[in-house]
């Protein structure tokens, strides 16, 4: 497949580089330091459509194709990783669902306010119990009570909860349907019963909130539902399809800004007389991490077009996934080690790129988990040849 870019997709990629490399990438290490998030740079996103990135123009997005929103993902995670990661999570796990099962009344109530530059959306999906396995997992209630839902259970390890003004919530309609008993509930934070956690203490992202939810006979209305009963399940396989596109990309852009921070550092640090870059190790990691940076940014726009032209993209989004955020961290590592003593400190940004790159084969699905699913789809392609 040609992934040669359009002239718009070229001059959009232009548009967001300069941006997160003017707005973004120069605070990336406060953003960590402190653990608050670039609001100024976020204000500004809208005019280029980077909180709303397939949010129709009706809604205040731009409508953008997988393709260049991914694209719009990558240059976000070469600037810095906690705000790609709170963007891919604000636009493909929050604005995604709303965009493709919300009701018209559902998507004028909250997508103009989810692209306007001022706050983040998030979803709830994964428990205390529930991380990879959400159908037999997930315990998290909702049971009708006249015209409201009433739900009761915990979200773990939730993005942007502190940013949102609703969170789409994964939750167990009918214990006794399986698959077909879920429902993805829109919650506004403030809700009475509602109680977000503090911030939970973590290895890298530092800027990107990710909290614990409880709720305790939490009530929503009966039209807070999204999509038809009994599909949520279903509705969260999709969306977490596409956000493999999205960690891909964004680990795509954690990588490129590693690699171009070891090349960088290659020629400028001498050892034995000359350049380090003019060492045989060193040129052979560089070699490397170009190949590899490559290979997975082909599978995550393979994935990205195919979902564009509305083909199957299930494994090719796993494969991307699985590549991309390995090579992240081949490739993260491998920048800290070229920096040597220099890596391993906080004053070089390897290392916090090193950091931040970790998660990304845990979320989204973890590295097994993607195997897993490549291979459902491989054998079931063999078993009809």
């Amino acid at each position: 497949m040609d992934f040669e870019l359009t002239s718009e997709q070229q001059m959009y990629q232009r548009a967001v580089h300069d941006f997160c490399a003017k707005e973004i990438k120069p605070y990336a290490g406060e953003v960590d330091q402190t653990g608050e998030m670039r609001w100024e740079a976020i204000h500004k996103m809208p005019t280029l459509g980077l909180t709303g990135l397939q949010v129709s123009e009706a809604y205040g997005g731009v409508g953008l194709d997988t393709l260049s929103s991914a694209i719009a993902i990558e240059e976000l995670g070469w600037a810095c990783g906690s705000t790609a990661l709170s963007l891919a999570a604000h636009n493909g796990l929050c604005c995604g669902p709303i965009s493709n099962w919300g009701t018209d009344a559902q998507k004028q109530k909250y997508l103009p306010k989810l692209t306007s530059g001022t706050v983040l959306g998030s979803l709830a999906l994964t428990e205390p119990g529930a991380g990879s396995d959400l159908a037999g997992g997930v315990q998290t209630s909702a049971i009708r009570d006249g015209d409201e839902w009433v739900i009761n259970g915990s979200k773990a390890w939730i993005t942007n909860p502190r940013f949102a003004p609703v969170i789409v919530t994964l939750v167990r309609l009918n214990k006794e349907a399986g698959t077909r008993g879920f429902g993805m509930l829109l919650v506004e934070p403030g809700t009475a019963g509602l109680t977000i956690h503090p911030p939970e203490k973590k290895m890298g992202l530092h800027g990107s909130p990710t909290q614990m939810l409880t709720f305790d006979n939490v009530r929503v209305p009966a039209d807070a539902l999204l999509g038809e009963e009994g599909r949520g399940f279903h509705q969260t396989m999709q969306t977490l399809d596409g956000g493999r596109i999205s960690i891909g990309a964004l680990s795509i852009g954690l990588a490129q800004a590693a690699f171009e921070e070891a090349v960088r550092y290659a020629q400028q640090r001498r050892a034995f007389g000359k350049p380090i870059s003019e060492h045989q190790a060193i040129q052979w990691m560089l070699a490397d991490a170009a190949v590899e940076i490559e290979a997975a940014r082909m599978l995550v726009y393979h994935a990205a077009c195919l979902k564009d032209a509305g083909k199957d993209f299930g494994k090719m989004a796993a494969m991307g996934k699985l590549k991309a955020s390995e090579v992240a961290e081949k490739v993260c590592h491998n920048a800290v080690q070229i920096h040597g003593s220099y890596g391993y400190s906080s004053e070089f940004p390897v290392e916090r790129m090193y950091r931040d790159q970790r998660l990304m084969s845990i979320g989204e699905g973890t590295s097994e988990i993607q195997r897993m699913v490549i291979a459902r789809h491989i054998l079931r392609e063999m078993a009809s040849i």
